[in-house]
């Protein structure tokens, strides 16, 4: 069962039924995030006795969204594994590297987890249509849950995103609609289309549930590590749901009483050409401007601006992490040298992990005894355009 209590806007601090079919916050249009009866949540599941437990994002149901099992919609998405990165760390010397393989997930991105759980949330809340704008790997993980769900699903996508990403939107049955600008063009579209009151806007951040799909691998990060949790995070960072997320698991699992005090530094990383959230940390700033001119071969990178802005600096700051650049070359060699070295075909986001990761290691800001995990985000093999480039 859910202990789900209510959802509430972490900015201007209201409360809402947690049932009700929101995007923003009605009082100030800041997300909303959901909430959870933690004490009972902590007395029902037993961490000594998990093996019945499902292996996916519905591992621990006690402190996800939805109630009705026969709504959990589920494609096989989550525990993905956690991988030593054994030959990539001795090129680097380092001796405690890790890779989060989220490119192992249905549809070949951690989207998978996100959009799984939005969906499951909408057909629980009698949602009949859903929109979405993206990059790319959303719009593919929308398109197969709410296939799987008997929902219609709407997609808006960059004209020029990889070709891959359409064809998979239009064989899973949505309807594909491709935008002259980046993806804050086509929420735009979305939000204006004649239809957009009739459908569910599944945008990042902008409902509360994504967030609860993606927050599962904070969960699996600790159990996989035993309840202790690493040193370091390094993560992509474009809409940084899943950053925020993580953040929010770790504050749910301290007070369950299942893992400290302690929390990773976060980091985050951003491609030169596109890095709104490295400005604004590096400035001091609450919110992030939005990033004029986007450029980047990494589309999910793209994003030039966020709505949880506050939330991601927020998660950054309190753990006492970074943000930081790569370039689009150093995306590429560092696919290649995952690649070479762990049999990994990563995709230019998670990528970015590891180039960013040599550039704290030089700065000792990452010390030789901190276990580092690095996030694949997504399978390269949809990015067949960047090799051929």
């Amino acid at each position: 069962m859910s202990f789900l209590t209510h959802l509430e806007c972490p900015s201007c601090n209201h409360t809402f039924e947690p049932f009700l079919v929101l995007n923003l916050c009605p009082k100030c249009s800041k997300p909303l995030l959901a909430r959870y009866d933690l004490e009972k949540a902590a007395a029902k599941i037993d961490l000594k006795n998990l093996h019945d437990r499902a292996r996916s994002i519905w591992r621990f149901p006690e402190v996800l969204p939805v109630g009705d099992p026969a709504c959990r919609i589920s494609l096989g998405e989550g525990w993905t594994p956690l991988i030593k990165a054994e030959r990539l760390g001795h090129s680097a010397k380092h001796d405690f590297l890790y890779i989060k393989d989220e490119g192992s997930n249905p549809t070949g991105s951690f989207k998978a987890r996100g959009l799984g759980m939005a969906v499951s949330c909408a057909l629980e809340r009698g949602v009949k249509a859903l929109s979405i704008p993206s990059a790319g790997n959303a719009a593919g993980a929308l398109s197969a849950y709410a296939a799987k769900a008997g929902l219609k699903a709407h997609v808006f996508m960059p004209r020029d995103v990889p070709s891959p990403f359409v064809v998979e939107c239009e064989v899973l049955g949505a309807e594909v609609t491709l935008v002259d600008g980046l993806i804050n063009d086509a929420g735009r579209l979305a939000a204006a289309h004649p239809d957009a009151k009739n459908r569910f806007d599944v945008s990042t951040l902008k409902e509360p549930y994504r967030i609860e799909g993606k927050k599962t691998m904070g969960y699996e990060i600790a159990e996989q590590f035993g309840w202790v949790l690493p040193d370091v995070l390094i993560y992509p960072t474009g809409g940084g749901t899943g950053l925020i997320g993580m953040w929010k698991a770790f504050e749910e699992m301290e007070e369950m009483g299942w893992i400290g005090r302690k929390r990773p530094r976060m980091v985050s990383v951003q491609a030169e050409g596109c890095a709104p959230m490295v400005r604004a940390f590096e400035s001091g700033e609450k919110h992030a401007e939005m990033w004029q001119n986007a450029s980047t071969k990494a589309s999910g990178l793209r994003v030039p601006g966020a709505v949880g802005d506050f939330l991601i600096l927020e998660a950054i700051r309190e753990s006492s992490g970074t943000a930081l650049t790569v370039s689009d070359e150093a995306m590429i060699e560092a696919a290649r040298r995952i690649g070479a070295a762990e049999g990994l075909f990563v995709a230019p986001e998670g990528a970015a992990t590891f180039a960013a990761f040599e550039q704290l290691k030089a700065k000792n800001w990452i010390q030789s005894d901190d276990k580092v995990v690095l996030f694949n985000t997504g399978s390269g093999h949809k990015y067949y355009q960047i090799w051929e480039d």
